[in-house]
């Protein structure tokens, strides 16, 4: 694990893992549009936490209808540790504006994570799975994210960022971007 930690006290941390094991407020799901959870890290938190996720989010999708590209929807984590499940529609690669829009899902994680009142939140990397986007352009978009999001709301309830991801290579891809955004 690699810890960042920032003039404000806020802490970013980079750890390989399972998502759904982590001790945190709020984990983040890579989400596709109708929040369908079959497969990916999105499988994963519906097998680990049970169908009542995939219950609130088929509600979610029937009441607002599919989510737009970077929109985000909250649900209840089922049995998981954490109280709440941030699903987010992230690009996918070849779409316009892959980076933009990659940059803006994280980020509206991060704002949706506030308006919770989260004080510790896991993020995965988005887009970086089935939807093809390489790690490199997902690693960037979330540091960027976190450093806006941070500097745009230091009252955030935000203390802790989490990247979580249970490869070594995104893992590791994850550490080295790192270093472009904070000197560490």
């Amino acid at each position: 694990m690699k810890s960042i930690i920032l003039e404000n006290g806020k802490i970013i941390q980079i750890v390989q893992g399972d998502i759904t094991h982590e001790e945190v407020d709020a984990i983040v799901n890579a989400a596709n549009a109708y929040l369908r959870h079959g497969g990916g890290v999105a499988g994963a938190i519906v097998r680990a936490g049970g169908k009542i996720i995939q219950e609130e989010s088929d509600k979610i999708v029937r009441d607002r209808g599919p989510l737009a590209v970077s929109e985000v929807a909250v649900t209840g984590a089922g049995e998981l540790h954490a109280k709440y499940v941030i699903h987010v529609h992230g690009p996918q690669y070849g779409q316009e504006e892959v980076e933009d829009n990659l940059y803006l899902s994280f980020l509206n994680v991060l704002k949706k994570a506030g308006e919770l009142g989260v004080k510790t939140v896991s993020i995965p990397a988005v887009s970086s799975g089935i939807f093809g986007v390489p790690k490199e352009i997902s690693a960037r978009a979330f540091f960027r994210a976190v450093k806006d999001y941070f500097e745009k709301y230091p009252e955030t309830t935000v203390a802790l960022i989490r990247a979580c991801n249970i490869d070594k290579p995104t893992t590791e891809v994850f550490e080295k971007i790192s270093q472009e955004y904070f000197n560490i």
